[in-house]
């Protein structure tokens, strides 16, 4: 079994109050970017491309192994994702889609995803339980109800997939839709989508807090 990883990395840092794309913030001497490729080579992935913004083109290149292929990214997360499929090579019979702001998830967590691709299944996402207590709030701002919590999940990246299977889904989203993760891109055309084990460290980096807490378990 062949795979491609996509890492999208078109976002701005604006958030982060950054005056570059979010996944050239650096962490520990090293853009964002560069962790999560190393993460998806290391955890198995044979292919690594890399959605980037057009004028940030040569920033990437120059912070990325040369096997790494880079493709212009589209305005919204559907589009860059859609581009990096079309410029995965024909050989990958699976598609790890990774999102640069999780630049520490652990390897093991991209061989899980990988192995239950492998086992069979045509979706795969980790996931983490939900340990805080959750509720529902009303406009007022006054707590409405409690979500039970037992078989709630956090989901975080790589989100593996068949190739196939994810090119039809994408290929049938309609015009105009953004959905918030490429396993909803499944579910909405009616693939089950199966789950393997998160990890903590595959925090995503968002606000600068996220990254100063990043630098911090980089620093143990």
């Amino acid at each position: 079994m062949s795979a491609v990883g996509v890492v999208a990395a078109a976002g701005s840092g604006s958030r982060l109050g950054a005056d570059r794309p979010k996944a050239l913030v650096e962490l520990a001497g090293r853009p964002l970017v560069a962790w999560a490729v190393e993460t998806l080579l290391a955890g198995g992935v044979d292919e690594v491309v890399v959605t980037v913004p057009a004028a940030d083109r040569a920033a990437f290149a120059a912070a990325l192994p040369g096997r790494v292929h880079l493709v212009e990214g589209g305005a919204t997360r559907t589009a860059s994702v859609r581009a990096g499929l079309a410029a995965a090579g024909p050989g990958a019979d699976v598609v790890l889609v990774h999102d640069a702001a999780r630049p520490l998830t652990p390897p093991d967590v991209v061989a899980r995803v990988l192995a239950a691709l492998a086992a069979g299944a045509p979706a795969v996402v980790p996931v983490l339980p939900v340990v805080d207590t959750t509720v529902v709030v009303d406009d007022g701002g006054l707590v409405a109800d409690a979500v039970p919590r037992a078989r709630l999940r956090r989901v975080q990246t790589p989100q593996g997939f068949d190739r196939a299977v994810l090119v039809a889904a994408y290929a049938g989203l309609p015009e105009g839709a953004e959905l918030t993760d490429d396993a909803a891109v499944v579910r909405a055309a009616g693939v089950p989508v199966a789950t393997v084990d998160g990890d903590e460290r595959a925090a995503k980096v968002t606000v600068p807090h996220d990254l100063h807490l990043a630098g911090l378990q980089v620093a143990r």
